[in-house]
């Protein structure tokens, strides 16, 4: 059933959102890198509203896909894995980490649109906004982590 590129029977929107998830980390390190090393207010903005946006497309698109292919389990079905109690659990774990990821990165993001000046700079909101942040970042490798598990056990491993 897999149109994907990554020669698993994965969809192709599954094969992008892995892309997707194996970049989204490297993308936050040079962020974080920008805003703790270089002071780099602008850019750091710049790449999270960037990554944002991305990620919105790519998951809205992952979800219209996994819907219209009839969901993760007929996609999955062949794997030795499928509907084991461990896929199970793993994809509850994962579906926790990516829906808080929405709301917590969402309101992270959000927030800092408002509060922060324009052009982007330390005020009183940023040690809240570091708090924020860093649970973003916590939630987010949860997700990517937990994600790339999921495309492994559900499209890989035999």
């Amino acid at each position: 059933m897999g149109n994907g590129f990554l020669g698993t029977p994965a969809s192709l929107m599954l094969d992008v959102v892995v892309c997707s998830l194996v970049l989204v980390l490297p993308t936050l390190i040079f962020s974080l890198y920008q805003i703790k090393i270089r002071r780099n207010y602008s850019l750091h903005k710049r790449v999270q509203i960037a990554l944002g946006i991305v990620l919105f497309i790519v998951v809205g698109l992952f979800e219209y896909d996994m819907r219209s292919q009839g969901g993760f389990a007929v996609l999955a079905e062949d794997s030795p894995h499928y509907d084991t109690a461990f896929m199970n659990r793993l994809l509850r774990v994962h579906l926790c980490f990516s829906i808080s990821t929405v709301f917590i990165w969402g309101a992270t993001t959000i927030l800092a649109a408002i509060k922060f000046p324009s052009p982007p700079g330390p005020s009183g909101f940023s040690p809240t906004h570091k708090i924020m942040a860093w649970i973003s970042v916590v939630d987010m490798v949860g997700t990517v982590v937990t994600g790339l598990m999921v495309y492994y056990f559900g499209f890989i491993a035999g």
